[in-house]
């Protein structure tokens, strides 16, 4: 398929290499360092890199990976979102990653739903460092640790799990995009137990059943 990625920062460049690896056409947007985007833009054939609009126009699915005091300048820039799959993997952090900017009563996947319309949005990708995504295997020893996501879009989950799958995660559909209310503060966790409690960043969940 056809993904744009909108932020192409450490998680986004990380995402977009395992998919342009997976066969995937991936085009970078929206980098501050003009010359990362023409290095991943190198890293494969089917790897490009452009504006914001331009991944946008040329693509069916959109990760949405940036700080969130930029996602306004972000979607403001990438235009009209009507009809795409929005994977959202932002966390509404406050500077100096103390505390989530906004929760319990609304969550940064509900408000970008809002400010894209037509978006088909499923939160995903956002509770895991960039570092797993970079690494050559995201298995833990054996175990394939988990990746939560939600959306209201049953289409839009389904093949939001394939691109989990791909990535090396197992996919655990955690109900409506209302339920980035919890997925949010549990990505807080995870900071704060890497670097807050100094566990580090080579960290991941595994929902384990019985």
């Amino acid at each position: 398929m056809n993904i744009g990625i909108i932020g192409s920062g450490n998680i986004g460049s990380g995402l977009g290499k395992i998919w342009v690896q997976k066969g995937h056409k991936v085009i970078f947007s929206f980098s501050r360092n003009q010359e990362k985007l023409k290095t991943l833009a190198a890293i494969g054939e089917n790897s490009s890199s452009g504006s914001p609009t331009e991944a946008v126009q040329q693509s069916e699915v959109i990760l949405l990976s940036v700080r969130w005091g930029n996602l306004k300048e972000a979607l403001d820039t990438a235009g009209p979102l009507q009809g795409k799959i929005v994977i959202d993997c932002t966390n509404p952090l406050k500077p100096g990653l103390s505390e989530l900017a906004i929760g319990h009563a609304t969550s940064a996947a509900e408000e970008i739903a809002k400010m894209a319309p037509g978006a088909k949005v499923v939160k995903a990708f956002n509770s895991v460092f960039s570092d797993i995504y970079h690494s050559e295997s995201s298995l833990f020893g054996s175990r394939m640790p988990t990746m939560f996501y939600c959306g209201d879009d049953n289409g839009a989950k389904k093949t939001v799990a394939r691109l989990i799958r791909e990535t090396g995660f197992e996919p655990i559909d955690a109900g409506p995009l209302k339920s980035s209310r919890y997925l949010e503060p549990l990505a807080m966790l995870m900071i704060q137990l890497g670097y807050g409690q100094g566990v580090g960043t080579n960290i991941a969940l595994n929902l384990i059943r019985r």
